[in-house]
């Protein structure tokens, strides 16, 4: 089989999902290619019409995560939980959906700073599918407490009923040993908004990758925290991606290595 692989959403041309893609069926002993797909408003008949008759499996990036969910025949547990969808594969006729960001965050975060997400007081600025799909993992890794800071009152009240342990920006805090930003770029306001309990020891990750350091990954270098950018959850999700299309193991740390 060559597989025909490909990366849906918009916009799209600095993805690095067929680069990723490309390494993976490396990695498998599998042949195929992978290619972006811009588009800017589709439909799920749109992104239905794609699987099957023109590709094997997607990544699926913003602003489709919730319409890919719809389109599906069966969902993995995490995608019924969620309503995003970050993976699609056509199977025998039918679409499967899975989400892989939040298990690849976590994952990202393991391999990359040897933390666990036990017990952490965590902050995470935006509530949309990433936000979804992180806080959630968190969430079942037994995280002390989550802190959403959204722009959308629905889409953080969605996020407080994972648990109770998830609130909104109003919950007080004295420690914060994560924060996470998962708005895009463009949607940031220019000024860094304070969250207390920050420390050398707090982690601070953008998952953002484009450019390599923002003005708010480098306004917590300047605070002394350890830092990284969107690469290593990209990898990591993509690991666990590809592992669920083929059914093998696939590298995530090597993956990372190929996009850096």
């Amino acid at each position: 089989m060559i597989w025909r692989l490909g990366v849906v959403g918009f916009p799209i041309e600095h993805s690095l999902s067929p680069e990723l893609h490309e390494a993976g069926l490396a990695m498998a002993h599998l042949r195929g290619s992978s290619k972006r797909v811009a588009l800017r408003d589709a439909t799920p008949e749109d992104l239905r019409g794609l699987m099957g008759a023109e590709f094997d499996a997607l990544s699926v990036t913003m602003p489709f995560k919730e319409t890919a969910a719809t389109i599906c025949d069966s969902l993995e547990p995490v995608s019924q939980r969620l309503g995003v969808v970050n993976s699609l594969l056509a199977r025998d006729g039918q679409v499967l959906g899975s989400c892989t960001d939040g298990l690849g965050f976590l994952d990202a975060v393991d391999a990359q700073f040897a933390v666990r997400p036990e017990g952490m007081a965590v902050v995470v600025f935006g509530a949309g599918g990433a936000a979804r799909g992180i806080v959630d993992a968190l969430v079942h890794a037994g995280v002390g407490s989550v802190v959403v800071h959204g722009r959308t009152g629905a889409n953080v009240e969605r996020l407080k009923a994972f648990s109770p342990n998830v609130f909104d920006h109003t919950h007080a805090l004295d420690r914060t040993d994560l924060v996470v930003n998962t708005l895009p770029v463009h949607a940031r306001s220019e000024v860094n908004e304070a969250v207390p309990g920050v420390s050398p020891s707090t982690l601070a990750i953008d998952i953002t990758y484009e450019p390599r350091i923002t003005a708010w990954r480098a306004h917590y270098e300047g605070l002394g925290c350890r830092t990284a950018n969107g690469l290593g959850m990209l990898a990591y999700q993509a690991a666990l991606q590809m592992q669920w299309w083929w059914d093998c193991p696939i590298d995530g740390a090597r993956l990372l290595e190929a996009i850096q």
